[in-house]
C-alpha cells in the first residue's frame, strides 16, 4: 500500500513511515520542503521510503497519514483538501499545550484535530489512530511494540478495519476499535497524560487494553 505521511520529517512521522516500510508498504514522507523530505527518507535508510512535497505526497497515495503539529493543522489540511478528497485520512495529531505545570490538552473548536480534518474535507474518510506510540521506539528497529495497543476511532467500518491492519503492521500487536470519530476528543489529549508519566518515571509509556476476550476485529461496531 502507498501511504503518504504528511509531517514525515518529524519524529512521529519518520517513525511511522519506518515501521510501515519495514512491514512492506511504500511510505512517502511529505514536507513543505521536498528536498528536506528526500533527505529525511535517505537518512532512514529503509527501502520503500521516499520524500516529496506535501501536495505531491498526498496526491500519490490512497491513504494519507497526518503527523503534523496541531499549530497550522487546519491551514495545512485546507490546502491539501483537493488531494485528500475521497481518500482514507489517518489523523494522529495531538493538540497539546505546555506550561510550567506540564502538558495539557488544548480546547479544539471542532472537538478534536481528527474532527477538524473531517469537517475541512467532508469527502475524505477520517480515522484517528497512532496517537500514543512513542517516536523513539518507532524509530528503534530493536524495540518490541507488540504489547502496545493502537486505539482506532472513526465512523466508517471498512476504513477502521484498514487502519487496524496498519496498526498491526506498525507494532506487531493489536489495533483496537475504540468507537466513533468523536472519541478522538478523548484519545488526542490522553497523550498529555503519557508525557507526564514518562517524565515522572523516566520511561516511554504506552497504552494496553485489558479484558478483551476476542480479537479486536471481531468487536467492530
Amino acid at each position: 500500500m502507498r501511504i503518504a505521511v504528511i509531517g514525515g520529517t518529524g519524529p512521529q512521522g519518520r517513525g511511522l513511515a519506518f515501521r510501515l516500510a519495514t512491514a512492506g508498504h511504500t511510505a512517502i514522507l511529505g514536507s513543505r520542503d521536498a528536498a528536506r523530505a528526500s533527505a529525511a527518507a535517505a537518512e532512514l535508510g529503509q527501502p520503500g521510503i521516499t520524500g516529496a512535497a506535501n501536495l505531491d505526497a498526498a496526491k500519490s497515495a490512497a491513504v494519507v497519514l497526518l503527523a503534523v503539529p496541531y499549530d497550522g493543522h487546519a491551514e495545512l489540511v485546507a490546502d491539501l483538501a483537493p488531494a485528500l478528497a475521497g481518500k482514507v485520512v489517518i489523523g494522529c495529531v495531538n493538540p497539546l499545550g505546555f506550561d510550567k505545570h506540564g502538558p495539557f490538552g488544548l480546547d479544539v473548536p471542532a472537538g478534536s484535530a481528527a474532527e477538524e480534518a473531517a469537517a475541512l474535507v467532508p469527502s475524505a474518510t477520517v480515522v484517528g489512530a497512532f496517537h500514543h506510540l512513542a517516536a523513539p521506539l518507532l524509530l528503534d528497529p530493536e524495540a518490541d511494540l507488540s504489547h502496545e495497543d493502537v486505539l482506532v476511532c472513526g465512523d466508517d467500518r471498512e476504513a477502521k478495519e484498514l487502519v487496524m491492519g496498519l496498526a498491526h503492521d506498525v507494532t506487531g500487536g493489536r489495533g483496537i476499535d475504540a468507537g466513533r470519530l468523536r472519541l478522538a476528543r478523548q484519545l488526542e489529549p490522553l497523550t498529555a497524560v503519557l508525557i507526564s508519566v514518562n517524565k515522572r518515571y523516566k520511561t516511554r509509556s504506552g497504552v494496553s487494553i485489558t479484558g478483551l476476550t476476542q480479537p479486536s476485529e471481531k468487536v467492530l461496531a
